[in-house]
């Protein structure tokens, strides 16, 4: 839980998972995880489209980004978007134990005994205890497997064909990782992994809703480059326009809103501020993102802002002015997979709905982990005819 609350991986771990997030691995993802997951979605919302009804797009997306990240790291499908199961209510109990912790005044839960008699605590611990469980599972079953087969990595860019998750290239590899550490960092990764790309997915539809120019201009960019048909992962860097859109809504809505570093030793920052060894220290990614000092017009959704034929912002081409997943040797090892995640669903969910958000409800946020609505975000769906089906159902001759 500490991992999770901190969003930081060792660099041991990381220095592992790395090499599992090549070109190959996501070019794979895209085409049998990201589109697949996208597409179930987009067949589960129909009914919601054709009869009118509002459907919470908060709650969707974190279905679809569960069932990507447990495909993706543990080729396990949680099927949350059509099931329910004890997992994943687990999952969603320690994502709110997480965020409860960021933000309470006194650390009680590092106290044992009152864990085992404060409700909250009870729950969160066995909610923990299910997921490492799980993982745990799956890890002895990914194992067994590689070493059953003997498989060895023996090529840069490896994958396994009917199992291409970032678990089996870990023990594939036969990295020098405990077996402790690896449950810890997966399970890390299983549960901030998802709900971080689900919030980043709300709010970009949220603020495509607000804005119909833009939306329109997203949405005719999808149908250009796709052409009616899901993305590759070389389709990716033609949908330029789309892109912006989520960087800007990550900008304005960065997940976690907070960073927080440790101080290994002694140190004095700029300002003559002083640091002592162990001392937490906390950067507001929030103030930085929406500071009039550091952006114009700061609090405007302007995607425009980046350049379309420029590199993809980051930390270090924006001289550290857009830190959404942080910077330097702690810096999310997911960065990529998550950007990709988000523009191939928004896609495939531009490409095929309309969509404005129903009226008067107030779309508050509540901070923590990350950065939610207050009461979901409701919308309503109408179906859009994507360029192939136009033309599929014009007369011929």
């Amino acid at each position: 839980m500490e991992a999770l609350m901190r969003g930081v991986a060792p660099p041991l771990f990381k220095r592992a998972v790395v090499p599992s997030l090549h070109k190959k691995y996501l070019s794979v993802i895209v085409d049998r995880v990201f589109c697949n997951c996208a597409e179930r979605l987009v067949e589960k919302l129909q009914g919601n489209a054709q009869n009118g009804t509002a459907v919470n797009m908060e709650e969707n997306f974190s279905q679809l980004t569960l069932d990507v990240i447990g495909l993706s790291v543990f080729n396990y499908n949680f099927d949350s978007l059509t099931a329910n199961s004890p997992v994943i209510e687990a999952v969603y109990t320690a994502l709110k134990e997480a965020e409860a912790r960021s933000t309470d005044i006194l650390p009680y839960w590092k106290i044992k005994a009152l864990c085992k008699i404060v409700p909250r605590q009870v729950k969160a611990e066995k909610a923990v205890a299910v997921i490492r469980e799980t993982v745990e599972g799956l890890i002895a079953k990914c194992k067994a497997i590689v070493e059953a087969e003997g498989e060895r990595i023996d090529e840069e860019e490896y994958i396994n064909d009917t199992d291409p998750s970032i678990l089996r290239f870990l023990l594939a590899s036969r990295v020098e990782v405990s077996s402790v550490q690896l449950r810890d960092d997966l399970l890390s990764m299983l549960v901030a992994g998802h709900e971080t790309t689900g919030s980043v997915l709300t709010w970009t539809a949220y603020l495509l809703s607000k804005d119909s120019s833009t939306l329109k201009k997203a949405q005719e960019e999808v149908d250009r480059v796709l052409q009616g048909r899901s993305p590759s992962y070389e389709d990716v860097k033609d949908l330029k326009f789309l892109t912006r859109c989520i960087i800007e809504s990550l900008r304005l809505y960065p997940h976690p809103p907070v960073l927080i570093r440790r101080a290994q030793v002694a140190d004095v920052l700029p300002g003559n501020y002083k640091v002592n060894v162990g001392q937490d220290i906390m950067i507001s990614v929030y103030n930085i993102h929406h500071s009039s000092k550091v952006w114009d017009r700061a609090e405007e959704f302007v995607p425009e802002r980046f350049d379309m034929e420029g590199p993809v912002p980051n930390e270090t081409n924006t001289d550290f002015r857009f830190i959404p997943f942080s910077g330097g040797p702690r810096k999310c090892v997911g960065d990529q997979f998550a950007l990709l995640e988000s523009i191939v669903a928004l896609a495939i969910f531009l490409q095929h709905f309309n969509f404005e958000l129903v009226p008067d409800q107030n779309i508050g946020m509540t901070t923590g982990a990350t950065i939610h609505t207050t009461n979901g975000l409701y919308m309503k769906l109408s179906s859009r005819q994507t360029k192939s089906s136009v033309a599929s159902s014009s007369p011929s001759g």
